[in-house]
């Protein structure tokens, strides 16, 4: 009751004030009629408040986001379900689902008459604009009476998840990235001890083909060998995104950084549909794999790009490679990288000993600033291009306005 009475709208403040100020007259100038009517302008809204005080809506709801995982532009479908047992009586309910600015406006729906027992659907579409990890929600309602005296307020607490993956642009299929998803017969399994002569036999076994006899193995060893079951090779691949605070420049979805991302994104999904096990370095490490991954490398796409929709800039000075140790060897490692920093060639060095030919895309930073980059800066993509070619890097340089494919390509030559 006392929600209730807090909750007075302007009219039903305006009928009590009015209404008690009527029977205080009444009382002093003895007029009968005036106190009746007085008191009738009162009890009407403290009859409201009293009925929506004590008689609150009963309500569940059940929310439901399809789908949960979208790229940053694309639209996502809510679904509310409302149920209300039928109890107790309720009078309108105003509602409004509370969602993050980056979704949109707010929804609101107006439900009349919501008296008895009933159920209802309701749906509107969310469009993240920008990645991340958005929750929606919760739901905020709001009970009126018939004569809109009183107004109370609720809340549902609950709420659900919505993930916006990075941008992500189409690369085409050419160069190493092909060459690196070998399938077993141009490239040999890689073993960490032992000669391929000991490690690609086995022991004979009863109903084996005579023909997969390994004879000097079998001379060597004083028993029948056979040659293995040739095994696929299994490509694997770390992204290493330059996540420094440092070696970035703009803000927001038009900053160095985003576009970074979305690069990464992007590789994430060419390499994978190459068949590759990946993973994903920022500078402050690998990022985590998902408990429920039963993969020993590599993880499902959706876990990359999901992990990608939360990865923010980091303030650290130095690229994290202690991963390097954590990684198989054969591993190959494209980078999309930033501005320089000088800690960085002890970094780039590690990398090298992983992998004696790696990949970079060389952000010009200075474009998403100024909209040109200053030639003989620190920072000038060009130079550190050439730095890194000079050690067997293959990169290039990209810009705001190039085209990430055919960039891709020119790495990939």
């Amino acid at each position: 009751m006392r929600d209730a009475l807090s909750s007075l709208t302007t009219r039903g403040r305006t009928f009590l004030a009015a209404g008690t100020t009527t029977v205080v007259c009444g009382l002093v100038l003895g007029q009968w009629a005036m106190i009746q009517l007085g008191l009738l302008a009162a009890l009407v809204p403290l009859c409201a408040a009293a009925t929506v005080g004590r008689a609150p809506t009963r309500l569940t709801l059940h929310r439901e986001v399809t789908p949960r995982l979208v790229t940053a532009g694309q639209s996502a479908a809510v679904r509310l379900h409302l149920e209300h047992d039928g109890r107790l009586p309720s009078g309108t309910l105003l509602l409004e689902e509370v969602v993050p600015y980056a979704l949109g406006e707010r929804p609101r729906f107006v439900v009349d008459d919501a008296r008895g027992a009933w159920q209802r659907d309701l749906t509107y579409t969310v469009r993240p604009e920008v990645r991340g990890h958005h929750v929606v929600g919760p739901l905020t309602m709001r009970v009126t009476d018939p004569f809109g005296m009183v107004e109370l307020g609720r809340t549902f607490h609950t709420t659900a998840p919505l993930v916006a993956t990075p941008r992500t642009y189409s690369l085409s299929g050419q160069g190493p990235a092909r060459a690196w998803a070998g399938s077993g017969h141009s490239r040999p399994r890689s073993f960490s001890v032992g000669q391929a002569e000991d490690v690609t036999v086995r022991d004979y076994q009863q109903g084996d083909d005579v023909r997969r006899i390994h004879w000097p193995s079998s001379a060597r060893t004083g028993e029948l060998m056979v040659r293995r079951e040739e095994q696929p090779w299994q490509a694997r691949t770390v992204i290493v995104l330059d996540s420094r605070s440092g070696a970035h420049r703009g803000r927001g979805a038009a900053s160095s950084f985003e576009t970074a991302v979305s690069i990464t994104a992007s590789l994430a999904l060419h390499l994978t549909d190459a068949g590759h096990e990946l993973q994903v370095a920022t500078a402050a490490g690998l990022l985590p794999l998902p408990p429920t991954s039963d993969q020993p490398f590599g993880a499902r796409i959706a876990d990359v790009l999901e992990q990608l929709a939360g990865v923010g800039l980091d303030p650290f000075e130095r690229l994290d490679t202690t991963w390097v140790r954590e990684v198989p060897n054969g591993t190959r490692v494209v980078a999309v990288l930033g501005a320089a920093a000088s800690e960085d060639r002890e970094a780039l060095a590690r990398i090298e000993r992983l992998d004696p030919a790696p990949s970079a895309l060389v952000l010009d930073v200075d474009a998403w600033h100024s909209g040109r980059a200053r030639e003989g800066a620190a920072g000038d993509p060009s130079s550190r291009v050439r730095v890194l070619t000079g050690h067997r890097w293959r990169a290039a340089s990209l810009g705001p306005r190039d085209d990430l494919d055919a960039i891709w390509q020119q790495v990939c030559r």
